[in-house]
């Protein structure tokens, strides 16, 4: 009789372990996509500050660059789809066309020295790449996270955990293709 009942008791222990290993392990995956999703909500805070700095930015210009259309527009679009991005893909899409666009303004700017010695374009400016600078740490931080979210979503045991409770890979917030060459300013070709 002792002897079915330290079975019974080696038995409900070994159980009681692999629930608590299966609980640590699920409570794991919750925090770390938590945490993912609050770096990702940071890279969404710069991104709105910076959507925020570009309308007074573009008026700013409009007001010393008026013939400079095309650079006010692709900023303008830029940022409209930027707005509408709904995936860390798709973000990173729109954020990069942006920021192109963002340079060519910097660059129509050269042209215009009173623009450039404006005081609300030049704490705009600041401003702007202040934002560029917490983007960039809010991208890498988010990065970081999902790094540490992917590995366990693949390691064993994490990944029996993952699948049977809907936890999945996230994506990284990466450049788009071709982002790594800078952007062709040429102020002759809309110029008639």
């Amino acid at each position: 009789m002792r002897k079915k009942y330290s079975v019974l008791i080696g038995i409900v222990v070994v159980a009681v372990v692999i629930v608590i290993a299966f609980m640590s392990s699920y409570n794991g995956f919750v925090s770390e996509e938590e945490n993912v999703n609050q770096s990702y909500s940071q890279i969404q805070n710069q991104l709105q500050r910076r959507m925020d700095l570009i309308p007074n930015l573009v008026n700013t210009v409009k007001g010393y660059a008026a013939h400079e259309e095309k650079v006010i527009k692709d900023i303008s679009d830029a940022r409209a789809q930027l707005a509408g991005a709904e995936s860390p893909a798709s973000q990173a899409k729109a954020n990069d066309q942006l920021s192109g666009a963002l340079n060519r303004l910097l660059a129509v700017s050269e042209n215009y020295p009173d623009l450039k010695a404006n005081q609300n374009f030049t704490q705009l400016m600041d401003e702007l790449a202040g934002t560029e600078n917490r983007i960039a740490v809010a991208r890498r931080d988010y990065n970081n996270e999902v790094a540490s979210y992917n590995k366990k979503v693949k390691r064993f045991p994490g990944a029996i955990v993952a699948n049977a409770f809907g936890f999945h890979e996230k994506e990284y917030f990466q450049a788009a293709a071709g982002a790594d060459k800078a952007p062709t300013v040429d102020f002759n070709s809309d110029k008639k």
